[in-house]
C-alpha cells in the first residue's frame, strides 16, 4: 500500500514512521521552500505540490489529488493544520476512490462549527458554558454580557488554535474587538460570524483523547493538562492532569464519548474542556484530527495514535477496551517555536545552524528540521515537540530539566529559553495551572528572567558549524520534482537522495 501524506515538517516525518512500522510505502509532498526538508527525505517517495505560499501548495487540494494519483497513492492522511479539518477535502479524497484517513466528512463538517458543536454537547447532556447563537452584531454581544456580566469571549465560529477569539472585560472595547474576532476569523477560517461565552476565570483547559471506529467501538484514552498557554495558542502539555483523579478522569471520558458518539465519530478526535478548581467541567470544542500534543498520551498509555488511524482507516476494529486504558507515569511536552521570546515571540527564520537534540532514557523528539534547514517565514514556527516521560510529575520534570540542558540549536532563535525559564517557576513546578499563567509571567517584566535562561554556549559554536554549512554543496531534484526510493535498495536510494541534496558532507 502506498500513503501520502498532506502535511510537512515534523508531522510528516512522524506519519513516515508509522507507515515504514505498518510495510506501507510513504508519500511526501513539499513546496519550493521545502525542496530538501527532512520529510522529502524521509519518504519513500516525493512530489513536488507549488511555490512556498500555503495556498498554492499545501493548501491546494488539487495538487495534491494530483501528486496522489501521479505516484499512484491510495490512501491520504491529512497531519492536522492545512487541510486536516477542511470537510470538503476528505470528499475529494474520497470521491477519488483515496482513504481518506480520519473522521468522516459530515462529522467535520458538524463538528467544525463551534455553535453546532455546543448545542451537540448540550443535547448530548454535556456541560457547556453560557453562550450565543452566531451574533449579528456588537449590541446583540452587548446584551448577553449584561446577562451574564463581565468577561466574555468572543470567538469566531469557524475557529480553533486561538484564532478569531478576543477576551472582553468592559463594554467600552467591545465593539473593536468584535472587528478583530471577525476579521480574524474571516482571513483563517474563511467565517467572520462570532459567537459570545461567558468567561470563566483561571480555568484549566484539559482535552480528552478519543478514538473510534466504524463498528460502533470508541474509547477515551485518558486526558491531557494543555492550560500553559500564550495568547490562546498551547505551549506546553503533560499527562496526566495534576487536578484529575480516577473518578473525575472517568467523568471526563463519558462526556468526551457523549459528545464523539452523538456527532457519528470515528478515528482519532480531541474534546476540550475547561475544568474550574472543585471539578466542575464546560464543553469547549471538539479537535477533528490528530492533535499537536498526541505524543504525551502515547507515551502514557504505551499506544501508537498515528497507527491506530491508519489501521482504522482500512477497515480495522479499534483494539483499545475502555477498561484496560490506565494511565502509567508522567509525559510532557515542550512545542519548540521559531521564535524569539527576549523580542516578543517576534519570528525568527533563517538557517538552523546546529542542531543538537537530547537523548537517554524517557526522552522522546518529533522534529521537522536538521542542521542546514532553512526555516521559512511561510508556514507555522513549530519546529520540534520535545517530551519526557518518567515515572511520576516531579521525576518528569527534572527529566525534562535535564533534555533541556542537552538541546542545542543556532542560527535562528528558538523558544527553549521559555521552558528552562518555567521549571523555575514556582506555581508550574507544583502544577498550579490556568490558561491565564504564563501571559501573566510574561507580563510581570519576565524578559531578563528569559535572557539567565538562554544557553550562551550555542552562539560560541555558531561560527564553526556556518563554516561547515558553507562547505556543503547542494544539488537540484530533477525538475519534474519527482523522487523515488524503492523498496528495492530502498535506504541505499535514501542516502544517495540526502547525499545530492547537501545531507552529508562531501
Amino acid at each position: 500500500m502506498r500513503l501520502l501524506i498532506a502535511n510537512r515538517g515534523e508531522i510528516a516525518v512522524r506519519i513516515v514512521r508509522a507507515c515504514r512500522e505498518l510495510g506501507i510505502e510513504s508519500v511526501a509532498v513539499y513546496s519550493d521552500v521545502d525542496r530538501t526538508q527532512p520529510h522529502v527525505l524521509a519518504a519513500d517517495y516525493a512530489v513536488r505540490i507549488g511555490p512556498a505560499p500555503a495556498r498554492e501548495s499545501y493548501l491546494d487540494q488539487e495538487a495534491i489529488l494530483a501528486a496522489a494519483r501521479r505516484v499512484g497513492a491510495e490512501a491520504i492522511h491529512p497531519g492536522y493544520g492545512f487541510l486536516a479539518e477542511n470537510a470538503s477535502f476528505a470528499r475529494a479524497v474520497e470521491a477519488a476512490g483515496l482513504v481518506w484517513i480520519g473522521p468522516p466528512p459530515e462529522a467535520i463538517e458538524l463538528l467544525g462549527s463551534k455553535t453546532a458543536a455546543r448545542t451537540l454537547a448540550s443535547q448530548a447532556g454535556v456541560p457547556v458554558v453560557p453562550g450565543t447563537p452566531p451574533l449579528a452584531n456588537p449590541e446583540e454581544a452587548a446584551a448577553f454580557a449584561r446577562q451574564v456580566g463581565f468577561p466574555i469571549l468572543l470567538k469566531a465560529v469557524g475557529g480553533g488554535g486561538g484564532k478569531g477569539m478576543r477576551l472582553v472585560e468592559s463594554e467600552a472595547g467591545l465593539a473593536e474587538a468584535f472587528a478583530r474576532a471577525s476579521s480574524e476569523g474571516c482571513a483563517f477560517f474563511a467565517n467572520a460570524r462570532i459567537y459570545a461565552e461567558k468567561a470563566i476565570r483561571r480555568p484549566r483547559h484539559v482535552e480528552v483523547q478519543v478514538l473510534g471506529d466504524r463498528f460502533g467501538n470508541l474509547v477515551s484514552i485518558g486526558e491531557r493538562e494543555c492550560s500553559l498557554q500564550r495568547r490562546h495558542q498551547k505551549v506546553l502539555e503533560e499527562s496526566p492532569s495534576v487536578a484529575v483523579d480516577a473518578a473525575l478522569r472517568a467523568r471526563l471520558g463519558e462526556a468526551a464519548r457523549a459528545v464523539a458518539q452523538a456527532a457519528g465519530y470515528r478515528s482519532a478526535g480531541t474534546v476540550e474542556f475547561l475544568l474550574e478548581e472543585g471539578g466542575a467541567f464546560y464543553f469547549l470544542e471538539v479537535n477533528t484530527r490528530l492533535q499537536v500534543e498526541h505524543p504525551v498520551t502515547e507515551m502514557v498509555y504505551g499506544i501508537d495514535l498515528v497507527q491506530l488511524m491508519i489501521r482504522e482507516a482500512l477497515g480495522e476494529p479499534v483494539p483499545l477496551r475502555q477498561e484496560e486504558l490506565v494511565p502509567r507515569g508522567h509525559a510532557i511536552e515542550c512545542r519548540v517555536y521559531a521564535e524569539d521570546p527576549l523580542r516578543g515571540f517576534a519570528p525568527s527564520p533563517g538557517t538552523v545552524q546546529l542542531l543538537q537534540r537530547p537523548a537517554g532514557p524517557g526522552v522522546r523528539v518529533d522534529s521537522g528540521v536538521r542542521s542546514g534547514s532553512v526555516v521559512p517565514l511561510d508556514y507555522d514556527p513549530m519546529l520540534a515537540k520535545l517530551l519526557v516521560w518518567a515515572e511520576d510529575r516531579p521525576a518528569a520534570l527534572r527529566r525534562l530539566r535535564r533534555a533541556l540542558s542537552e538541546y542545542r540549536v543556532s542560527g535562528i532563535a528558538t523558544t527553549l529559553p521559555l521552558f528552562r525559564l518555567l521549571l523555575d517557576v514556582p506555581a508550574f513546578v507544583r502544577g498550579e495551572l490556568h490558561t491565564g499563567l504564563l501571559d501573566e509571567l510574561l507580563a510581570s517584566g519576565s524578559v531578563e528572567a528569559l535572557e539567565a535562561a538562554s544557553d550562551p554556549a550555542v552562539e560560541e559554536v555558531a561560527v564553526v558549524a556556518a563554516a561547515c554549512l558553507a562547505a556543503r554543496e547542494a544539488e537540484r531534484l530533477p525538475e519534474d520534482g519527482f523522487v523515488v526510493a524503492e523498496r528495492e535498495g530502498g535506504a541505499w536510494r535514501r542516502a544517495g537522495r540526502r547525499l545530492a541534496q547537501g545531507r552529508f558532507p562531501r
